[in-house]
């Protein structure tokens, strides 16, 4: 998703975004990302470009960040979205400087947090989801023997 216009061609523009101290490059939303996104936050039928151009313009203005030291792949878009993406080095990419380049890859879109509180405490979200897996796995289990 880099930027393809340039005001003036001569002048060397960097190309990229710094997020921590990654600098980001591209930026891919996966199917699975892109599904959560329509379903759990906007629901406003954005394609995936469409999608993909609103999360770069956030990164630009700086307003994605990590959630918590803790959970290092969560990200925060306007301090309410919450996304898993994980960073991943582009071989052979760098900036004039010879500093490596990152694609930031979207997994999955999580909800908002002004919707859904839990989202704020992620270490005890997990858990729940978890055991609410575990529990109809249990259940099912008993009704075999």
């Amino acid at each position: 998703m880099r930027d393809k216009e340039s005001a003036n061609r001569g002048v060397h523009e960097p190309f990229y975004v710094m997020l921590k101290e990654f600098r980001i490059a591209d930026l891919v939303i996966t199917a699975h990302a892109r599904s959560r996104y329509e379903d759990r936050s906007q629901g406003d039928g954005q394609s995936g470009k469409e999608t993909a151009f609103w999360l770069w313009q956030c990164l630009k203005q700086k307003r994605v960040r990590v959630h918590s030291p803790d959970e290092p792949e969560m990200y925060v878009v306007d301090n309410d979205l919450v996304m898993a993406a994980r960073i991943v080095e582009m071989p052979d990419e760098a900036d004039l400087y010879g500093n490596p380049l990152y694609k930031l890859i979207v997994v999955s879109f999580l909800g908002k947090m002004s919707e859904n509180i839990d989202l704020r405490d992620l270490k005890n979200y997990f858990a729940r989801q978890r055991s609410l897996r575990r529990t109809p796995l249990m259940q099912s289990g008993r009704k075999r023997r």
